[in-house]
């Protein structure tokens, strides 16, 4: 699949990149995505919820009441789940979300969410970018001329660039991130998906 490169002024540029079919032209899974990215979601959950028990509640263990006689039914605690100020009964427990999921499931998954942009041509290809100091403004300018103005981005460095990546921090739709740390959710998650040129080889290189 060839794809036009385009420069940070938003220009077509004369040169162009391939894509392998193998990794942005597959049939894609959609089983897989739904694993990773429900694995993606669950490892991001903190898992300390909790909720009192009847044994962690504060209060008397005097018996309630006599035991027969009374017409209605035995009670033995104040503490009982089943009155007001009790313990909660089978409340939520400090745990952990997380679950192994094997790499090549990852990897198709990955695969066919990158397949499933440049179907839709939401993918894009950009030179390397070269910022020479923070600039957020400078970061504005450069999605206003790939008229990415009002869309989610997901940007694709081939290598980690400070000055790029704390230009886009302070912007809420933006996101980016280097070629070898991008999961699936984040690529599903974003309007477009733009790549800088030198990310294809790695993210080639990863999911062959």
């Amino acid at each position: 699949m060839e794809v036009k490169v385009i420069s940070s002024k938003g220009k077509a540029t004369s040169n162009s990149v391939s894509l392998s079919d193998k990794v942005f032209g597959i049939e894609p899974n959609d089983h897989a995505i739904y694993l990773d990215v429900k694995q993606h979601l669950a490892n991001r959950r903190q898992g300390t919820h909790k909720a009192k028990e009847r044994a962690e509640i504060s209060g008397s263990t005097r018996k309630i009441k006599k035991q027969k006689g009374t017409g209605t039914a035995r009670a033995g605690s104040i503490k009982s789940g089943t009155r007001v100020g009790g313990g909660r009964i089978f409340g939520p427990r400090p745990r952990n979300y997380s679950f192994k999921l094997n790499t090549k499931t990852k990897r198709l998954a990955r695969k066919s969410a990158f397949s499933y942009k440049a179907k839709s041509e939401d993918l894009m290809v950009i030179e390397d970018l070269k910022f020479d100091a923070i600039k957020t403004k400078d970061f504005k300018a450069l999605l206003a001329d790939l008229k990415l103005d009002n869309d989610k981005v997901l940007m694709i460095l081939g290598e980690h660039n400070d000055n790029v990546y704390l230009s886009s921090r302070n912007l809420n739709k933006v996101k980016v991130v280097t070629a070898d740390s991008v999961n699936t959710f984040d690529v599903l998650n974003a309007n477009k998906v733009v790549m800088a040129q030198s990310s294809i080889e790695v993210i080639e290189k990863i999911l062959n």
